[in-house]
């Protein structure tokens, strides 16, 4: 399962039924879990624990020093959660330590080739990253996100639970959950696509749609909108993600 030509430092971890490809080099303080399949030509540095049954295509970079000017060469880390698929020439950064010195993934996401992750990023899980999609250090994704190929996502943004970012977007504020935001850097209405496959009710997705329309089509200020979700949140608590993710916004929603 290790091929002849992989490097693999001593302390190094690996699980049960780990596949390692050609010419991979694993570095010191990678711990790695069991059912991982590593291509050739991947290099993985620590500290970094990966967990089970994760992908690795060539040409990948996980766990490298980040690209911040600060950072001095400390032990910061990468934590990766379970099933995900890192595709060819991915890049993840670990974190630093003017941040909480950790870039966190979860489990079941999907990097596509080129796709980066800066420092200190938390990404959740059922994400999906397409082609050169990039996130600059310190931004958050929520659970069930999708990005379109060459989006890219401004440093200490926030996405929200299930957006859809469309190709080429440019995203510079936090992007609230459910909404889809168009190449242009707007908001184009509720990812209802993605709520329905997700088993949302129809009841639900119309409450998600007004909660929209208090926010973008109203005119009332972040406040103002706020207490409109706030009502709306009574009866119905997907709603509530809503409302929480809006008083957590320090850069302002996109408009």
């Amino acid at each position: 399962m290790i091929h002849e030509t992989a490097i693999i430092h001593s302390e190094a971890k690996l699980g049960n039924n780990v596949s390692v490809g050609p010419y991979t080099v694993i570095g010191p303080k990678v711990e790695i879990g069991d059912d991982c399949q590593i291509h050739s030509h991947v290099v993985i540095k620590g500290p970094s624990k990966i967990g089970k049954n994760n992908r690795i295509f060539q040409f990948a970079s996980i766990g490298e020093d980040c690209q911040d000017k600060k950072f001095a060469g400390e032990d910061t880390f990468l934590e990766i959660g379970d099933n995900n698929i890192f595709r060819e020439s991915v890049t993840v950064h670990r974190g630093t330590v003017q941040d909480k010195g950790i870039t966190k993934i979860g489990s079941n996401n999907l990097f596509m080739a080129y796709a980066h992750v800066a420092h200190d990023c938390i990404v959740g899980d059922n994400c999906i990253f397409a082609n050169a999609c990039t996130l600059a250090g310190h931004v958050k994704v929520g659970d069930g996100a999708i990005l379109g190929g060459l989006s890219a996502v401004h440093q200490f943004c926030h996405i929200g639970a299930y957006c859809f970012a469309g190709g080429g977007s440019i995203v510079l504020k936090d992007l609230p959950p459910y909404v889809m935001l168009g190449h242009d850097g707007k908001p184009h209405g509720i990812n209802s696509e993605g709520l329905r496959r997700r088993g949302k009710s129809k009841e639900t997705i119309m409450a998600i749609k007004r909660a929209y329309r208090a926010i973008f089509r109203s005119g009332l200020t972040a406040a103002g909108a706020i207490v409109e979700l706030e009502k709306l949140a009574q009866d119905e608590q997907d709603v509530n993600i809503m409302v929480e993710f809006m008083k957590d916004s320090t850069r302002g929603i996109v408009r």
